[in-house]
């Protein structure tokens, strides 16, 4: 019996030891596994603090980059509108520029193989806008319609077959596409004056009606003056009407061809040109 007893007290003695050896194993293991939680939870901050200021410095960079485009768009724009002054005296935008490109696309490439200047170009394409306002069955762009830019001065040169019955100063029906065209420019610029000029050829004249050939260039310049005010509603303080007789030929007048040439309408426009050039390629 007291055998028993000492077996069964070392039997527990033993037992409490393999039980204190494996809490001990237990304890140190939870805390190794505290320690690495701790040091997770720490790399993890860390981690997040960083990827905070990653995600800081990306949002700057968006917002610049935001920015810049902002700033890219706005210098197309202010690039689109400046005015330059070019080499051969012309003042144009690079918006303007690119509707005259546009449109010389359309021109005879022989005339176009002519313009040797940007202003010989603006010629061209103001001279196709205009004439596609007009009845050109029997006109010689050439001749019957002249278009001369230097630098915000817009002179236009009409010969007196396209705006006036033969031998009268009273206009034609044939004028309306043209003379609204001009009053459509003319009044989208409160600053805009015209000038126009009656032109003669240096046959005389005397009639009922027209003493000579001063009279028949003012009549024809206050005829074109009267029909812009009437029926297109131009601002009369805008405008003069003036005569010139025959007193400033283009071309000798000694032959038919030559005084057909010298009877002509001018009508000298100080608009802005980007406006003007964008009326006249509207339509």
């Amino acid at each position: 019996m007291k055998k028993i007893s000492i077996l069964l007290l070392t039997t527990i003695l033993l037992s409490s030891c393999v039980s204190k050896k494996k809490y001990m194993a237990l304890e140190q293991e939870n805390g190794e596994i505290k320690s690495e939680l701790a040091k997770t939870r720490v790399e993890k901050e860390d981690l997040e603090d960083k990827f905070a200021k990653i995600q800081a410095r990306v949002d700057r960079y968006n917002e610049k980059i935001n920015t810049l485009n902002e700033d890219v768009e706005g210098l197309k724009i202010e690039n689109d509108i400046k005015l330059d002054v070019n080499a051969d005296g012309t003042v144009m935008s690079n918006e303007s520029k690119r509707k005259m490109m546009a449109t010389l696309e359309n021109v005879d490439p022989a005339k176009l193989a002519e313009a040797k200047t940007l202003k010989d170009s603006m010629n061209l394409a103001v001279q196709y806008n205009l004439s596609k306002t007009m009845d050109t069955s029997d006109l010689n762009e050439d001749e019957d319609i002249a278009v001369n830019i230097n630098e915000t001065v817009v002179m236009i040169s009409i010969s007196d077959k396209m705006l006036f019955n033969t031998g009268s100063y009273r206009i034609s029906n044939k004028a309306n596409n043209i003379l609204q065209k001009l009053a459509d420019v003319i009044n989208s610029e409160e600053s805009i004056d015209v000038m126009v000029e009656g032109h003669t050829d240096s046959r005389t004249i005397n009639t009922e009606k027209i003493a000579d050939n001063w009279d028949l260039s003012v009549l024809r310049a206050t005829s074109v003056v009267r029909k812009l005010q009437n029926k297109y509603g131009v601002a009369p303080e805008k405008m003069i009407a003036s005569g010139r007789s025959s007193y400033q030929p283009l071309v000798e007048n000694d032959s038919r061809e030559n005084r057909s040439k010298n009877r002509r309408t001018r009508i000298i426009l100080m608009p802005n040109i980007d406006k003007f050039f964008a009326l006249m390629e509207a339509n």
